[in-house]
Protein backbone atom coordinates (compact mmCIF):
# COMPACT_ATOMS: atom_id res chain seq x y z
CA UNK A 1 0.00 0.00 0.00
CA UNK A 2 1.49 3.14 -0.96
CA UNK A 3 1.17 6.18 1.27
CA UNK A 4 1.09 6.16 4.77
CA UNK A 5 0.92 2.95 6.87
CA UNK A 6 -2.67 2.33 8.93
CA UNK A 7 -2.49 -0.04 11.96
CA UNK A 8 -4.38 -2.61 11.27
CA UNK A 9 -6.30 -2.11 14.40
CA UNK A 10 -6.62 1.07 13.91
CA UNK A 11 -10.84 2.48 12.78
CA UNK A 12 -10.71 3.17 9.46
CA UNK A 13 -13.65 5.02 7.11
CA UNK A 14 -14.98 4.67 3.86
CA UNK A 15 -14.47 8.07 1.77
CA UNK A 16 -18.80 8.29 2.92
CA UNK A 17 -18.34 8.25 6.33
CA UNK A 18 -15.48 10.55 6.03
CA UNK A 19 -17.24 12.83 4.05
CA UNK A 20 -20.26 12.77 6.17
CA UNK A 21 -18.10 13.71 9.27
CA UNK A 22 -16.14 16.21 8.02
CA UNK A 23 -18.57 17.84 5.33
CA UNK A 24 -16.55 17.60 2.87
CA UNK A 25 -17.70 16.07 -0.61
CA UNK A 26 -15.95 12.85 -2.56
CA UNK A 27 -14.48 15.47 -4.79
CA UNK A 28 -12.65 17.43 -2.54
CA UNK A 29 -11.33 14.52 -0.66
CA UNK A 30 -9.90 13.09 -3.84
CA UNK A 31 -8.80 16.14 -4.88
CA UNK A 32 -6.81 16.95 -1.70
CA UNK A 33 -5.13 13.59 -1.78
CA UNK A 34 -4.48 14.15 -5.95
CA UNK A 35 -2.85 18.45 -4.83
CA UNK A 36 -0.75 16.03 -2.05
CA UNK A 37 -2.94 18.36 0.81
CA UNK A 38 -3.70 15.29 1.95
CA UNK A 39 -1.14 12.08 2.05
CA UNK A 40 -2.50 9.11 -0.31
CA UNK A 41 -4.80 7.27 1.87
CA UNK A 42 -4.80 3.54 2.31
CA UNK A 43 -6.74 1.55 0.08
CA UNK A 44 -8.84 -1.43 1.39
CA UNK A 45 -8.12 -4.81 -1.22
CA UNK A 46 -10.87 -3.76 -3.49
CA UNK A 47 -9.21 -0.41 -4.41
CA UNK A 48 -11.37 1.68 -2.21
CA UNK A 49 -9.74 4.41 0.25
CA UNK A 50 -9.70 3.94 3.56
CA UNK A 51 -9.22 6.99 6.05
CA UNK A 52 -7.62 6.62 9.43
CA UNK A 53 -8.29 9.05 12.52
CA UNK A 54 -5.37 10.87 11.48
CA UNK A 55 -6.79 11.55 8.00
CA UNK A 56 -9.96 12.79 9.81
CA UNK A 57 -7.41 14.66 11.84
CA UNK A 58 -5.88 16.69 8.91
CA UNK A 59 -9.36 17.40 7.19
CA UNK A 60 -10.44 18.68 10.32
CA UNK A 61 -6.91 20.82 10.18
CA UNK A 62 -7.83 21.38 6.39
CA UNK A 63 -11.54 23.30 7.06
CA UNK A 64 -10.57 24.90 10.65
CA UNK A 65 -7.81 26.75 8.30
CA UNK A 66 -10.23 27.20 5.34
CA UNK A 67 -12.30 28.85 7.85
CA UNK A 68 -9.59 31.43 8.73
CA UNK A 69 -9.19 32.43 5.29
CA UNK A 70 -5.69 30.51 4.55
CA UNK A 71 -5.34 29.40 1.03
CA UNK A 72 -4.58 25.80 0.47
CA UNK A 73 -1.16 26.14 -0.70
CA UNK A 74 -0.76 27.95 2.88
CA UNK A 75 -2.80 24.80 4.37
CA UNK A 76 -0.46 22.51 2.91
CA UNK A 77 2.91 24.70 4.76
CA UNK A 78 0.75 24.89 7.98
CA UNK A 79 0.18 20.90 7.55
CA UNK A 80 4.34 20.44 7.46
CA UNK A 81 4.26 23.04 10.20
CA UNK A 82 2.43 20.57 11.99
CA UNK A 83 4.63 17.66 12.42
CA UNK A 84 7.36 20.02 14.17
CA UNK A 85 5.24 23.09 15.44
CA UNK A 86 8.02 24.39 18.34
CA UNK A 87 10.20 24.26 15.52
CA UNK A 88 7.83 26.08 13.28
CA UNK A 89 6.45 28.61 15.78
CA UNK A 90 8.17 31.74 13.89
CA UNK A 91 7.04 30.36 10.57
CA UNK A 92 4.02 29.73 11.56
CA UNK A 93 3.40 33.04 13.44
CA UNK A 94 4.80 35.19 10.28
CA UNK A 95 1.91 33.51 7.61
CA UNK A 96 -0.55 33.78 11.03
CA UNK A 97 0.35 37.91 11.02
CA UNK A 98 0.22 37.74 6.81
CA UNK A 99 -3.30 36.43 7.04
CA UNK A 100 -4.39 38.88 9.06
CA UNK A 101 -3.10 41.70 7.69
CA UNK A 102 -4.87 40.78 4.53
CA UNK A 103 -8.43 40.04 6.57
CA UNK A 104 -7.88 43.74 8.39
CA UNK A 105 -7.62 45.00 4.83
CA UNK A 106 -11.00 43.14 3.54
CA UNK A 107 -12.40 44.09 6.69
CA UNK A 108 -11.80 48.06 5.65
CA UNK A 109 -12.98 47.19 2.06
CA UNK A 110 -15.74 45.51 3.62
CA UNK A 111 -16.77 49.17 6.05
CA UNK A 112 -16.31 51.18 2.88
CA UNK A 113 -18.87 49.57 0.90
CA UNK A 114 -21.41 49.24 3.61
CA UNK A 115 -20.87 53.47 3.74
CA UNK A 116 -21.43 53.77 0.64
CA UNK A 117 -24.26 51.34 0.19
CA UNK A 118 -26.10 53.06 3.05
CA UNK A 119 -25.51 56.25 0.85
CA UNK A 120 -26.62 55.68 -1.83
CA UNK A 121 -30.01 54.20 0.06
CA UNK A 122 -30.18 57.59 1.66
CA UNK A 123 -29.96 58.99 -1.40
CA UNK A 124 -32.64 56.76 -3.81
CA UNK A 125 -35.00 57.36 -0.19
CA UNK A 126 -34.91 61.30 -1.50
CA UNK A 127 -34.64 60.84 -5.03
CA UNK A 128 -37.47 62.63 -7.03
CA UNK A 129 -35.97 61.13 -10.53
CA UNK A 130 -34.19 58.73 -11.70
CA UNK A 131 -32.28 55.98 -9.54
CA UNK A 132 -28.99 57.42 -7.64
CA UNK A 133 -27.84 53.70 -7.13
CA UNK A 134 -27.80 53.14 -11.06
CA UNK A 135 -26.32 56.38 -11.90
CA UNK A 136 -23.69 55.65 -9.11
CA UNK A 137 -23.22 52.38 -10.57
CA UNK A 138 -22.50 53.80 -13.88
CA UNK A 139 -20.24 56.19 -12.97
CA UNK A 140 -18.03 53.63 -11.82
CA UNK A 141 -17.80 50.88 -13.96
CA UNK A 142 -14.81 51.56 -15.55
CA UNK A 143 -12.40 52.78 -12.82
CA UNK A 144 -11.22 49.22 -12.30
CA UNK A 145 -10.31 47.94 -15.50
Amino acid sequence: MVGHAVSRTARLYAIGEVARRTGLSHDTLRYYERIGLLPRVGRDPGGRRVYDERDLSDLRFIRRAQAMGFTLEEIGMLLQMRADPRRARDEVRRLTAAKLAEIEQRLEEIRTLRDELRLLLNLCRGAQDGCPIIESLAEHNGDSA
